[in-house]
This record gives structure tokens, C-alpha cells and sequence, in this order.
């Protein structure tokens, strides 16, 4: 149980970190070069130790396309620009969206049918969203809205969205054309990376690089090169060996708790009482919803 808290507070980590990396780069060449370069690692690594010779056919490499338009690109340019306006913990709350995006693109896209606990539960967990999401700091105020809501708030549900299907595709790679993981991540990183960093020469200020602090952003951006693409990733795979799927999935609702605190700690963020409301309501649907896995799971192993 420590590894799996471990895992959260370390993930949670990752939102404090790149808020303070963003306060001192361009969110598209801050989200290039740390792709980039944690892509030359892995690659580096499966060629020149594991001996990899990279061959796929050609609908690997159209699946790998789209893992780095969504799951890298889209994804890390939506969340980061978000983060620049939101605060830390109301960005890492967005996330817990996650569970619920999925399971709707499983009903829409592969026709899986969801009980009524679950369509319960999703629509409990998606108004336990509400609370936070209708609360705005100035900074949120500044970047426009659409409707009820932020474009800063928009752009991460955009961001959550993207990774939801980056993590089906993923998904399709691992199982129907046998990419191994590191090579599929590590090549979807190398094209959201680059394409990151030619979007941020077109739109952002190279003077000679979109950075005011060199060293505070090469910390920023190592640091979560070694948390997120090298220490979470492998963690989290090996935390699946001893432990559900569900339950793993479940317990991540602990990181916007770790998130605030560190952002209360280390970024002066001040955690306001619809965020505590929302994380209830949330919780409660979340619970609902995994019910019926958690059953499924108990009678599998009964039958086994």
C-alpha cells in the first residue's frame, strides 16, 4: 500500500513541478524538449542495451502516429497551457475525469454495455465536477469562457479527452501488433515532441529560446523526466502485478489530494472549500461506478 501512495504523491508531484517549469518557459517548447529528450533516452536505451532493431509494419507505425498527436502532443500542449492559468490541484482534479471519458468511448466506440450502477455512477461523478469547475481565480477570468466554463478549464478537459483515447490506442498497439510499451511510448514522444517544437518556432518568442530561467526550467524539466516518463510509468507496472486494475485505478483519486497539498506547500495555492465538495461527490460516484468491476473481478477469481 506505501508503493501505491508513493505512486500517487509522486504523480501529483508532476503538476507542481510543471507549474513551476511554466513560470519560467513557453508551454509548447517546455512540452518539446522534455518529449524529445526523454524520447532519445528510452530509444537510446532499447537500441543500444536491449539490442531492439525497431521494425514494425505500417499499421504499427500509423497507430504510433496517432499515440504522438494524441496521447504526447495534444494531450501535454492542452494540459500545459491550462496549468499556466489553473492551479495545480484544480488541473490534476480535471484528470479525474479520465475513468469516466473512458468508459464512455468503450460504449461509443467498441459497443461495451455499461450497467446501471455505472451510468449511475458516471452521471454522479460528472456533477461532482460542477463545485470546481464554476469557480474561477482571476487568472482563469482572463482567458475567456464558453458557457459556464474557462477555456483554461476547457483546455485540460481537452487534454484528458486526448489521453483517454492516446491510452486505447496504446492499448490496440500492445495487444493486436505486440509493441512492446517503452518502444511505442518512446517513438510516440519522439513525433509529439518534434511537432511540439515546431509549432512553439512558429507561435512562440526564440530569443534565443522561449525560456526567462535556463536553470530553473532544466531542473523543472529533468526532474519530471526522471518522476513521470522514467519512475511512475515503470512503478505503475509493476504496482498492476500485485494489485487490480480497479483498485490501482480507484486509489489514484488520491492525487489531487496530494496535489493540493504540495501545491499549498510549495506554490502558496490556496484550496478553497468546492474542492473538497467536489472530491466528495466524485468519490462517491467513482465508488459507484466500480462496483460492478470490483464484483466482476470477485466472481473471476471465484470461477478460477
Amino acid at each position: 500500500m506505501f508503493y501505491v501512495l508513493l505512486l500517487y504523491a509522486l504523480f501529483a508531484s508532476v503538476f507542481t513541478i510543471a507549474k513551476v517549469g511554466l513560470e519560467h518557459s513557453q508551454p509548447l517548447f517546455f512540452v518539446g524538449s522534455r518529449m524529445l529528450l526523454a524520447a532519445l533516452i528510452l530509444l537510446a536505451y532499447q537500441k543500444f542495451v536491449k539490442g531492439e532493431t525497431f521494425s514494425f509494419n505500417n499499421q504499427s507505425w500509423r497507430r504510433i502516429f496517432r499515440l504522438g498527436i494524441f496521447n504526447i502532443y495534444l494531450t501535454n500542449i492542452f494540459e500545459f497551457w491550462g496549468l499556466k492559468y489553473l492551479t495545480s490541484f484544480k488541473t490534476c482534479f480535471i484528470y479525474s475525469l479520465s475513468p469516466f471519458i473512458s468508459a464512455l468511448f468503450c460504449y461509443t466506440m467498441f459497443s461495451e454495455k455499461l450497467g446501471s450502477k455505472k451510468w449511475i455512477g458516471l452521471l454522479i461523478g460528472i456533477v461532482g465536477f460542477l463545485p470546481i469547475l464554476l469557480t474561477h481565480t482571476a487568472s482563469e477570468e482572463a482567458t475567456g469562457h464558453l458557457f459556464f466554463f474557462s477555456w483554461a478549464e476547457l483546455s485540460v478537459m481537452l487534454a484528458v479527452i486526448s489521453s483517454v483515447y492516446g491510452w486505447i490506442v496504446l492499448k490496440q498497439l500492445i495487444n493486436d501488433n505486440g509493441v512492446s510499451p517503452i518502444n511505442a511510448n518512446g517513438f510516440s514522444m519522439l513525433i509529439g515532441g518534434v511537432i511540439a517544437l515546431i509549432h512553439s518556432a512558429f507561435v512562440e518568442n526564440w530569443d534565443p529560446l522561449p525560456v526567462t530561467n535556463s536553470t530553473i526550467f532544466l531542473e523543472c524539466t529533468l526532474a519530471l523526466i526522471v518522476i513521470s516518463n522514467l519512475i511512475c510509468y515503470n512503478l505503475y507496472g509493476s504496482l498492476l502485478k500485485r494489485y487490480s486494475a480497479t483498485f490501482i485505478s480507484f486509489a489514484g483519486l488520491t492525487t489531487p489530494l496530494f496535489t493540493a497539498l504540495l501545491g499549498w506547500i510549495f506554490l502558496g495555492e490556496i484550496v478553497t472549500w468546492p474542492f473538497y465538495i467536489s472530491f466528495a461527490i466524485v468519490f462517491m460516484g467513482l465508488l459507484l461506478f466500480d462496483q460492478e468491476e470490483l464484483k466482476q473481478s470477485y466472481q473471476e477469481k471465484v470461477l478460477v
